[in-house]
């Protein structure tokens, strides 16, 4: 039956475009199925359509600094710091969360991957499957000549292969993921193209069959990109993927349609103040890679940027580094599952300050010192290119910025120690909203560096169920809940109901030692009016106002390290030698309850929440951080 409701909730979210698209798509598979799954083959071993045997891959065609000196020697890859490389690195269809597996006998258009608590978490599995490992040891081999290296990418290569045939199993259920990999196998063959050069040998069969799995994959991503309300960051992505082939292969119908896409989805996904409309910023830096890392290859190879594309990303890149403090905090509203693109180095790494050294090199300013960058940029860019960045205008946040239209605040106080945001933006993009959080109004704190008042984080997307909801719930976040319920309907992991709206924001910055931001937040129930008033130090004075409600209660979500003392209306909060003291006024009963947090995806602490329940239905809550 929740199935059957399900079904029927997602159709609610689609127009008749998209309905008469997906029969198409189901009609695609019945003939792919026929064609591809029935011969139960390696992606590289389909004969290629008519238009694209005779494409060839060139290396010079993508951009890669063969004489860089700054690399590590690949040794495994992170699995979100939770799992153990050398134990998976062969289970490609593991389930993770539980030690039964995914199905690789079965057509990938027949298995359901949502929220499987008798295998696992579909995201964990696919961190294995896009290949950086197989990118990382090429370069590796390549830097090295350890033929101990190449060994064991040929021998992975192949078991994955031949463990996958090309619709069989989950590996073949995104298209977005086989748009990760895509990028993985390019530079894999880069890598050992040049590596096989440089140590004088012969081996055209693992490059050839890069090469055709390659093209296979991207005829694939062309057919069954994604449309409509799915069209989000995974379009992009898969379009990165569609633009990169084009320019490795040199096949302008490719580059055509991928740029034009890419074109076209800048402004539809993204406010134009900067802010990207899955209320994410995680998507957002996603994203900003995906159209970063193809300029490089587009200036590489004298193909002329769009002008939209620097004006969009120059104001993105500004609202991230407003998002970014100076101790390596960083705020982070919405969904986050630490995906990437690129990554030549297995370690874990900070994807934010990363994705803004890339806009750095690929804009008419930076937005970062440029310190310690990352090995994928030292990589693709040349030494003189990472110089002349330097040499660039450097964007620095402002003490203050409000984004209306995206609906994020930012604020930092004058000697930099502190740093605050709020949200009062929309709970996401389009008809799904599938990465957006029931979190309006909240703010998150920070003190040099220290979170004190957190996001509640992600954990993953589907084990266990009622988890993905928990981790979404208005309770969970710093603002204030009604009747124990929800600002909007949950109907699905990546699916939301009857929302709410934000309105009538107010910013007033004109006070050289205050700044008060109020908005309004409406839904089917009741009203919520918030007011914060920031000293620019120490100080952060909250209003909450309810009206329709009756059992008002306020949240606030601490550092799981914090230690909590209440007394009356006052409450301590101690973190290290960091001392908050909090004064509610007109709060009937404060309580200290433990909550599940979450800093990185896949990783679960316990937290502290407090939970203060309104006397009325009005409540001044005093936060003031002691010097």
């Amino acid at each position: 039956m929740k199935k059957i409701t399900w079904y029927l909730n997602r159709l609610k979210a689609m127009n008749m475009g998209e309905i008469c698209w997906r029969f198409q798509q189901k009609n695609l598979q019945k003939q792919e199925r026929r064609k591809y799954y029935k011969e139960n083959l390696p992606v590289y071993e389909f004969e290629l359509p008519d238009e694209l045997k005779n494409l060839n891959a060139q290396v010079d065609r993508i951009s890669i600094n063969w004489n860089n000196e700054k690399f590590t020697v690949f040794k495994e890859q992170n699995l979100f710091g939770v799992y153990s490389y050398n134990k998976y690195k062969r289970a490609w269809d593991a389930g993770f969360q539980t030690e039964n597996v995914w199905p690789t006998d079965q057509c990938s258009y027949d298995i359901s991957i949502s929220q499987r608590e008798d295998i696992g978490d579909i995201r964990t599995n696919w961190e294995l499957n896009r290949h950086y490992q197989f990118a990382g040891m090429a370069k590796s081999f390549y830097v090295t000549g350890d033929f101990s290296i190449l060994e064991e990418l040929q021998e992975l290569f192949y078991d994955w292969n031949n463990k996958n045939h090309f619709l069989c199993g989950v590996e073949w259920t995104s298209a977005m993921e086989i748009a990760i990999r895509v990028n993985s196998w390019i530079y894999t063959y880069c890598f050992l193209n040049k590596a096989f050069e440089k140590y004088n040998l012969e081996n055209n069969k693992i490059l050839k069959d890069i090469s055709r799995g390659i093209i296979v994959m991207a005829d694939y991503i062309v057919k069954h990109r994604a449309k409509y309300s799915s069209a989000n960051n995974h379009l992009i992505v898969e379009m990165y993927a569609v633009g990169m082939s084009g320019i490795f292969f040199d096949y302008k119908p490719w580059e055509k349609l991928a740029f034009k896409i890419l074109t076209e989805e800048l402004p539809r996904q993204n406010y134009a103040d900067g802010v990207n409309k899955e209320m994410s910023l995680h998507y957002q830096s996603f994203v900003m890679e995906a159209y970063g890392l193809l300029m490089i290859e587009m200036k590489h190879n004298h193909i002329k940027i769009p002008q939209i594309w620097e004006e969009y990303l120059m104001h993105m890149s500004e609202f991230m580094c407003d998002c970014c403090g100076e101790y390596g905090e960083t705020v982070v509203f919405g969904d986050n599952d630490e995906g990437k693109i690129l990554d030549l180095s297995g370690e874990q790494f900070d994807h934010y300050r990363y994705v803004l050294d890339l806009m750095g090199n690929v804009l008419s300013k930076r937005y970062s010192k440029m310190e310690n960058i990352h090995e994928n940029l030292c990589w693709i860019l040349s030494d003189d290119f990472q110089n002349s960045v330097l040499q660039k205008n450097c964007y620095y946040s402002p003490e203050v910025k409000c984004y209306k239209e995206g609906g994020y605040t930012l604020w930092r106080s004058k000697n930099n120690k502190v740093l605050i945001g709020i949200d009062h933006a929309d709970l996401g993009f389009g008809s799904l909203a599938a990465h957006g959080h029931a979190d309006a109004l909240s703010f998150q704190m920070f003190i040099e560096g220290v979170p004190v008042f957190v996001d509640p984080g992600t954990y993953n997307y589907h084990v266990p169920k009622k988890t993905r909801d928990e981790f979404r719930a208005t309770k969970n976040h710093n603002t204030v809940c009604v009747n124990d319920q929800n600002q909007a309907e949950i109907l699905g992991p990546f699916l939301w109901g009857k929302r709410y709206k934000i309105n009538n924001v107010e910013f007033d910055n004109e006070c050289e030692k205050k700044c008060i931001m109020t908005a309004e937040l409406q839904n089917s129930s009741y009203v919520h009016r918030r007011k914060f008033v920031y000293n620019k130090a120490n100080q952060l004075i909250i209003e909450d106002v309810v009206q329709g409600g009756q059992d008002i209660h306020l949240a606030l979500i601490c550092n799981f390290k914090a230690k909590i003392e209440v007394n009356r209306n006052v409450v301590m909060v101690r973190i290290g030698d960091k001392v908050v003291k909090i004064n509610f006024d007109e709060a009937s009963k404060i309580k200290e309850e433990n909550v599940e947090y979450s800093d990185g995806y896949c990783t679960k602490k316990t937290s502290k929440r407090i939970y203060v329940k309104f006397k009325t239905n009005k409540m001044i809550t005093n936060i003031i951080y002691d010097k």
